[in-house]
């Protein structure tokens, strides 16, 4: 009894403590109390329900040249902590924070975030509170803010308003922690071993072979282990990465660290004390060593894939009808050259711009991929515009000074309606580009931007070189078929193609504007389900083959598939005949955690198709076009 009685006491003090210390730094001038990292504290369901849980996130805003620190700070800085004053029957679950960089200063590893972020905790509710008790959640929260030059301690107040209630979400909250949740460390589903073989301490980790991995860097958690500074060597055996570094400490047991993947990806894994395999085939680390056959791959990959997209119905209008406008013009030879280069250059510097603009969110921690200004609907209006006035100028309502001949840009010179036709080429390919150019634009994910930026204009000289071919060779433009009164014609049947993609845009932007879209994931094939990691773990539990495959509404070779070979009567007999699992990702407006999939498949772009046989390790990359026999084949149908 007496035990009980101390121990209400101790709590009533440090309560009394708690809210002495909340009210003095409430009431701190302030002046006195701003810091160079802003925090705020934010729930994703101010109400929410007895018996449940919620999710807090504190967002950290460091200013210009300051940084904070993950849960391990390295050689020289510490993590945050946060003193709760939480009501009866709420628990707040400790912090979890997103994957961090390496920064060394003056000799010393520092593992910090130059950037906002957040970290995430759970909050339990018991399911004995009652529904509309004020559950307001506060705290004093310190950590440690740093330039190149130095380091100042804060602390302040955090606080989120919560009452008990039904715990619903509104959907533009579940969207903003979503993104901040794939920003997360993975778990790995297995262990690790680790090892000490004098001053060396070296450690296994089981990731399969398909995973793609760029300059890694493991950061360890426990403490008293590693010098965090000294140099790490990554190297693959098999289906497990071995990293070789030096020791620091003598501590034991189990070992707590995150493997960082690159572009803000990682896995949170434990390491027991065990054998470690020998080293294998060497990866690259934290350098700007860049795999050059890797590169002219790539690079030839996104010329040949810009090439084969003229094909597509919203590009080929564009480019015969350049190529007609060399046939009208009464074939000067220095003004269709002059066209052609204008053409070529407005084609590479827009695809340069959108990859530009593409590793730059990257760089900023945000988890997008190409295609990413189609998952916006003022991206997706501006192009219908477009889209829509192309037709309308192919079909004679009007003159659109961009294309056909006597156009006052042409008459000009030509180079001013050649760059920014090739420039529209350019920006309207990009729905078209995910089967032609998935590997190309996911190596763009494991190079440094220097060397991913050429990929990117390598597209757009792609997309261009048929028109700069008729520019530069005179028997091919020699070979162009001469102005008569069928090119009218030719220009009315070309609004064909450049209205069906207004139409599939005039879709898109309304699913996108309605709503609607977000719900019918199930509804893309029979009996398919929404793509999430813990669904796609559910489904191989059941030991049945998995079929999991991304999408989006603007991809047009997705849908080709979907409509030619998953949604076929044949094929989805066979899954239903054969227990297949089907898991539909739908990435038309953009999801964090189908982005950071993709790219652990090599993949920057839809579509993407996996094929998880039962008991299988790792799922099979299916081809980007698909086959009715193809899948029933797959399924043993």
């Amino acid at each position: 009894m007496e035990r009980g009685q101390d121990g209400f006491v101790t709590r009533t003090w440090r309560g009394a403590l708690a809210l002495l210390a909340l009210a003095a730094l409430a009431f701190t001038p302030a002046a006195a109390r701003s810091t160079h990292i802003t925090p705020k504290l934010v729930a994703e369901s101010a109400a929410p329900a007895p018996g449940g849980t919620t999710t807090l996130a504190l967002t950290m805003v460091p200013e210009k040249t300051w940084h904070g620190y993950w849960s391990n700070g390295g050689d020289a800085g510490f993590g945050l902590q946060v003193e709760w004053n939480a009501p009866e029957g709420v628990t707040v679950e400790p912090f979890r924070y997103p994957v961090p960089d390496a920064l060394i200063l003056f000799g010393m590893m520092n593992h910090v975030y130059e950037h906002p972020y957040a970290l995430l905790a759970d909050v339990h509710i018991d399911k004995s509170i009652a529904p509309g008790t004020d559950l307001t959640l506060s705290g004093i929260a310190n950590w440690l803010a740093c330039t190149d030059k130095v380091c100042v301690p804060e602390k302040a107040v955090i606080s989120a308003a919560l009452k008990a209630g039904d715990g619903k979400v509104a959907a533009s909250d579940r969207e903003r922690f979503d993104a901040w949740r794939a920003l997360l460390p993975q778990p790995l589903d297995r262990h690790g071993t680790w090892e000490r073989r004098g001053d060396t301490l070296r450690f296994a980790i089981p990731l399969p072979a398909s995973t793609a991995i760029d300059a890694p860097h493991l950061f360890v958690e426990t403490r008293n282990l590693v010098d965090y500074a000294a140099p790490q060597n990554f190297s693959r055996n098999g289906d497990q990465i071995i990293v070789e570094t030096r020791t620091k400490g003598e501590a034991g047991g189990p070992v707590t660290a995150l493997l960082k993947l690159g572009s803000g990806r990682g896995l949170s894994l434990e390491l027991e004390p065990g054998t470690v395999p020998a080293a294998g085939e060497a990866i690259a680390g934290l350098s700007d060593e860049v795999d050059m056959g890797l590169f002219w791959t790539a690079l030839g990959g996104a010329i040949v894939g810009g090439l084969i997209l003229n094909l597509m119905p919203c590009v080929f209008p564009i480019l015969s009808l350049k190529a007609l406008s060399l046939a009208r013009s009464g074939g000067d030879a220095r003004a269709a050259k002059v066209e052609a280069l204008a053409y070529t250059a407005g084609a590479a510097l827009t695809a340069l711009l959108l990859g530009a603009i593409l590793l730059g969110l990257r760089a900023a921690g945000e988890q997008v991929g190409w295609a990413f200004q189609l998952q916006h609907p003022l991206s997706v209006f501006v192009l219908l515009l477009l889209a829509i006035a192309i037709t309308l100028n192919l079909a004679g309502v009007y003159e659109l000074p961009s294309f056909g001949g006597g156009q006052k840009l042409v008459e000009q010179g030509g180079a001013a309606g050649g760059f920014w036709t090739g420039a529209l080429a350019a920006f309207v390919a990009t729905p078209c580009s995910g089967p032609l150019l998935g590997a190309a634009l996911g190596a763009t994910l494991v190079l440094p931007a220097w060397a991913a930026l050429p990929i990117f204009g390598g597209l757009g000289f792609g997309i261009a070189l048929p028109f700069l071919a008729i520019g530069f060779v005179p028997a091919l433009r020699n070979r162009l078929p001469k102005p008569g009164p069928w090119m009218a014609r030719f220009r009315k049947w070309m609004a064909v193609p450049m209205a069906l993609t207004a139409l599939a845009l005039a879709v898109l932007l309304w699913r996108q504007i309605d709503g609607g879209w977000q719900d019918r994931g199930a509804q893309t094939a029979a009996s398919a389900n929404s793509f999430s990691p813990a669904a796609l773990a559910k489904a191989r539990a059941t030991g049945k083959p998995v079929f999991v495959y991304f999408t989006a509404d603007w991809c047009l070779s997705c849908k080709a598939n979907e409509a030619g070979a998953i949604n076929r009567e044949a094929v989805q007999d066979v899954f239903k005949d054969k227990g297949v699992v089907t898991l539909v990702g739908d990435w038309t407006n953009g999801d964090p955690v189908i982005t950071r999939t993709l790219a652990e498949h090599g993949r920057n772009s839809v579509p993407l198709y996996l094929w998880y046989a039962p008991g299988a390790a790792k799922p099979e990359i299916l081809p980007q076009i698909l086959t009715p026999g193809l899948l029933t084949d797959k399924a043993g149908g």
